[in-house]
């Protein structure tokens, strides 16, 4: 069965969600917006972003709220977080999450993997030939989906998709707002 592009938008939101921290603090006033930091996973770190989903359950919706912008004692706690599942801090937890999350975006059904960048182009093609999506939604969407395109990589550490493949139902039972792929 096809994978929906709802599919590739909630590994994004996770990131989004979870890296909020690391974009609220690299991103200064006149600055471009931090770029992902590519890097080859351990499974300590995937172990580890397993086993800190627990821990951020209940500051989901303070996260969601929070945009861009993170008040100190939440950021605390974030660091806290993560420190305490073995990171060095939440900076390489972010990183840790947007790598995780490049690969989730990109496998389908049958475990197969397409790049971020093919993937972009097939999910701007599938948002335009929904039918059911209200016009005004597609058009911001597919607006975000071209953005993205212009900045999208293939991935570097070609390792990684085995590595979140071994670790994809553990994955996929921690992360919520991730569907079950169709």
């Amino acid at each position: 069965m096809k994978k929906t592009w709802c599919g590739t938008f909630a590994a994004v939101a996770v990131v989004g969600i979870l890296a909020s921290s690391a974009m609220a603090q690299g991103q200064k006033q006149g600055d471009s917006p931090p770029q992902l930091k590519q890097m080859k996973l351990t499974d300590k770190q995937v172990q580890g972003f397993i086993s800190a989903q627990k821990d951020l359950a209940p500051l989901r919706s303070k996260l969601e709220g929070a945009g861009d912008k993170l008040d100190p004692a939440l950021q605390a706690q974030l660091d806290l977080i993560a420190k305490k599942n073995g990171f060095s801090s939440g900076d390489e937890f972010d990183d840790v999450a947007a790598n995780i999350a490049i690969v989730l975006s990109g496998l389908d059904q049958s475990g197969q993997f397409t790049e971020p960048p093919e993937q972009i182009k097939k999910d701007i093609e599938e948002i335009k030939q929904d039918a059911q999506l209200p016009q005004k939604e597609k058009e911001q969407v597919l607006a975000e989906m071209q953005e993205a395109l212009k900045t999208a990589t293939p991935l570097k550490f070609k390792e990684n998709v085995v590595l979140v493949k071994k670790y994809q139902k553990e994955l996929d039972a921690a992360v919520p707002n991730e569907p079950a792929k169709q």
